[in-house]
């Protein structure tokens, strides 16, 4: 079992990795206990920050960010004149980013409680969006990314990170050897919901050792 898929299942029993915390710590100062791990070996929050361009004075909306992992170093980079909107549907996971953003000492933060296709940011408010290990977990995705367009201002940007295909075919228990219709990768079906929905898939970034990172704009 990879890192990506042990983290998975230990976070859903509950558990969580403290071995390293110390050594890995500067790496990854904002993280707590499994976080720690994912961000210096699968996701370091410097180079993705750098990939899709997130500036100082940004505001940016994060769709399921959960308890924050990703959140905080958004938060950060965007400084205290930039703004981040986390959204999710998860209540208990918001209540926790909550007081996590609160502690960390960031005031650029507001929690929102989504709906299952649609984040609620407010209306052209958004510089960039950003969705991490999520869309490829969305029963419907088109219609998330339809109503996110009214959220966003012209021009701005949109970022998926999802995993590899061999990560999501695991994760799901997909045999692409059997015969049947073909199943499409996630950069297909991300083209896909692209062209439904009206943006444009101009980058993928492969940098990641099991991660895709895919930037669209607005047509």
């Amino acid at each position: 079992m990879n890192l990506r898929r042990t983290i998975i299942a230990f976070s859903m029993l509950g558990f969580v990795f403290f071995g390293d915390k110390l050594i890995l710590q500067a790496q990854s100062d904002l993280s707590e206990g499994w976080e720690i791990r994912v961000m210096k070996e699968l996701q370091p929050p410097k180079k993705i920050m750098d990939a899709i361009n997130v500036k100082p004075g940004m505001v940016i909306g994060e769709i399921g960010a959960g308890r924050g992992r990703f959140t905080v170093y958004l938060a950060r980079e965007v400084g205290p004149s930039g703004k981040i909107y986390a959204n999710d549907i998860d209540v208990p996971a918001i209540t926790y980013l909550k007081e996590r953003v609160k502690k960390l000492g960031f005031k650029n933060v507001e929690t929102i409680i989504g709906e299952q296709n649609d984040p609620l940011f407010p209306d052209k408010s958004l510089d960039m969006a950003i969705m991490v290990w999520v869309y490829h977990m969305i029963d419907k995705p088109d219609e998330l990314l339809k109503n996110l367009k009214h959220s966003m201002k012209p021009g701005a940007m949109l970022v998926i990170l999802d995993p590899i295909d061999s990560e999501i075919d695991a994760e799901f228990h997909i045999d692409r050897s059997k015969p049947g219709p073909k199943i499409p990768t996630i950069k297909e079906r991300i083209e896909k919901s692209a062209k439904e929905c009206g943006f444009e898939l101009i980058k993928t970034e492969t940098f990641l050792p099991e991660d895709y990172i895919f930037i669209l704009k607005q047509k």
